[in-house]
């Protein structure tokens, strides 16, 4: 099951500095050896909310291999320059199975309710 890396960036200023470039420039290097792809890159067009920033999203084979790149000597030996240059919320999250319906997980919260209090839901 893949694993998706989502990171809200924000760089100050709006354009990388040295340290920021230098962090683009090899950061997919270290993402390769598991499996890393970028899917999206760039500014988001706002729907609802805010999002000041741009957005990456990246895919692993696995939560493993996340989490191994993010724990890697090689990625942690560049993350400074990325988290010392600019301001990101990153998350984790697996993909859903091949059978999942948003209707399907209604039912299963409805179902843990209703055995949780004994009330049918």
């Amino acid at each position: 099951m893949s694993t998706y890396l989502i990171n809200h960036l924000r760089i100050p200023g709006g354009v990388p500095n040295e340290a920021g470039l230098s962090y683009l420039e090899q950061v997919e290097a270290t993402a390769k050896p598991f499996g890393g792809k970028w899917l999206a890159q760039g500014d988001a067009d706002v729907v609802e909310g805010a999002w000041p920033g741009s957005v990456v999203l990246i895919e692993f084979p696995s939560r493993a291999d996340a989490e191994n790149w993010y724990n890697s000597p090689d990625y942690q030996k560049i993350l400074p320059l990325r988290v010392n240059n600019a301001i990101s919320d990153l998350i984790l999250v697996d993909s859903v199975g091949p059978d999942f319906t948003v209707r399907g997980f209604a039912q299963q919260i409805r179902a843990a309710i209703a055995g949780a209090s004994g009330i049918e839901v």
